[in-house]
């Protein structure tokens, strides 16, 4: 969630409202087909307290992606099983990287701020020092002359 309070009656693509009936015709599939791939854990609907199976306009494109997988594809129904599970460990990871993002972000944020303190802190009376080259000049030292003498 993005921190707001949602809607309670707000229908989105997770909201579980299709029967296996009208599921099946959305997806074009037979009703007996949508419990087998239930049975194998392809597409698992919300179920309601009397068990009855309520599907989401996210499981029936789930729904029609793996019709589309097993029939022009020709991928068995355990390749399309793994398939979806690597998916979603995609989109989870990618949940994670972007959560990651930020957090390295605003990390970065509060540490230019705290370099900016530690600039503005620096007392402005000291003189930055500076490493001096050894030049290859010959300096000739020749004591003062004494007070009296010349």
């Amino acid at each position: 969630m993005d921190g707001r309070r949602r809607n309670p009656y707000e229908l989105t693509d997770e909201t579980p409202v299709y029967v296996i009936s009208v599921a099946a015709q959305l997806s074009g599939l037979h009703p007996q087909t949508l419990r087998q791939y239930d049975r194998l854990g392809l597409v698992s609907p919300d179920r309601t307290a009397g068990r009855g199976r309520r599907y989401s306009a996210r499981d029936i494109e789930l729904l029609r992606q793996v019709q589309q997988l097993s029939q022009d594809e020709g991928i068995n129904l355990a390749g399309i099983k793994r398939i979806i599970e690597l998916e979603n460990q995609v989109a989870a990871l990618q949940q994670r990287v972007a959560e990651l993002s930020t957090a390295v972000e605003g990390a970065a944020a509060a540490m230019r701020q705290r370099e900016a303190q530690v600039h503005a802190s620096y007392r402005r009376d000291l003189v930055p020092y500076q490493d001096v080259q050894q030049a290859s000049a010959l300096v000739v030292w020749r004591p003062a002359p004494k007070r009296g003498e010349r």
